[in-house]
């Protein structure tokens, strides 16, 4: 792969280098006649006004074809959270405009390169400026992306509005290179106080609480998010070292975990793991994972390797910032539960009074 892309890279520099020579040549060209030697001729802009038609028809062409055989959009469809379908929407208006726009003004820049293009003799005519046509594609604009601001503000601002009277689950996500940490607030449902500088691996304090705070004491720390069906959940972010970007792409939820400060993001899980794997749209995406995977792990037996797993649906947390070497291998595996088995998996956690090595 490295291979081909240096290839591409130095014809890219040689086609560059023919171009700018080409151009010096035709700087340096004295008009011996009706034609200049490298200048486009009618004929050369008559080719290539039905060149930039004929890409026009391949644009279109190749968009219908994508929208027929990837234009389900399945990201846009397995929300897991309260709010994922107000996210999902404001991303297909989004997404609506964004096509609308493309398909109007590239059918205009293909169509005017073919309707005026050069012609010996023809000149162009020329506005200074056209207060009216400036006014019009100034406004609409303005229109539109202040209604798409002023709606995903919104959106942004009900996202974020946890509303402490819900009684929401506190939990903290600690992230350091390359791996996630996560930790209830315990019985008290209020995290102890924390610091890296407090972190002592020796007597197994590995995220810094302070001892001596009361209400660190039955704090729990786990590398597994479990997380209760229908509960809110407020989860505090921190970073241990870098920027890491804490990510839950099912639940349309992402915030930057920042060193030296605490974030927070909240949400309201809506489907648990077993339903989301019975949905039949997962269904068909793990059966087509599984086939790659026989198919692959063919060519490994073959190499005397182990075959890859059959791969099995799971809500995952990611980093999503760019924060390492390992930063592709950073995430935490997310089950949603019934509340019942939620309480019961967190009775069986050791507190963090019990977890010392003394």
């Amino acid at each position: 792969m490295t291979a081909l892309l240096t290839i591409i890279v130095l014809v890219f520099i040689l086609i560059a280098i023919w171009q700018m020579v080409k151009i010096f040549d035709l700087a340096q060209a004295k008009s011996g006649g009706d034609e200049i030697p490298g200048v486009a001729t009618d004929k050369d802009n008559s080719l290539n006004g039905y060149l930039m038609m004929g890409f026009l028809a391949f644009i279109y062409v190749i968009t219908i074809v994508s929208c027929v055989k990837w234009g389900d959009l399945p990201l846009l469809s397995n929300s897991a959270s309260e709010h994922g379908p107000t996210i999902d929407n404001l991303m297909i208006i989004s997404l609506v405009i964004i096509f609308f726009v493309q398909t109007v003004t590239q059918f205009l820049l293909h169509y005017f390169a073919f309707k005026y293009k050069g012609e010996k003799g023809k000149q162009a005519l020329f506005f200074a400026d056209n207060n009216k046509l400036e006014a019009i594609w100034t406004i609409i604009p303005v229109i539109v992306l202040a209604g798409l601001i002023i709606y995903g503000l919104n959106t942004w601002i009900n996202i974020m509005g946890v509303d402490e009277s819900d009684d929401p689950i506190v939990i903290e996500l600690y992230a350091q290179q390359f791996n996630w940490k996560a930790r209830y607030a315990g019985a008290d449902n209020t995290l102890g106080k924390a610091n890296v500088r407090l972190i002592d691996i020796d007597r197994a304090n590995i995220l810094g609480l302070d001892e001596a705070d009361p209400n660190a004491q039955d704090d729990i720390i786990t590398t597994e998010l479990h997380l209760p069906k229908g509960r809110p959940v407020l989860f505090k972010m921190r970073s241990q070292d870098v920027l890491h970007s804490a990510y839950m792409p099912h639940f349309r939820a992402q915030m930057n975990c920042v060193p030296g400060m605490i974030t927070q993001f909240g949400f309201t899980p809506t489907k648990t793991t077993a339903e989301m794997r019975a949905t039949q749209q997962m269904k068909d995406k793990v059966a087509n994972i599984n086939e790659i995977r026989v198919e692959n792990s063919k060519e490994l037996i073959a190499k005397g390797e182990e075959a890859l797993e059959r791969y099995e649906f799971d809500y995952v947390l990611i980093c999503n910032k760019i924060c390492g070497k390992s930063h592709y291998n950073m995430q935490m595996k997310i089950v949603v539960e019934e509340e019942e088995e939620f309480n019961a998996w967190l009775k069986e956690q050791k507190e963090f009074k019990n977890s010392l090595i003394n």
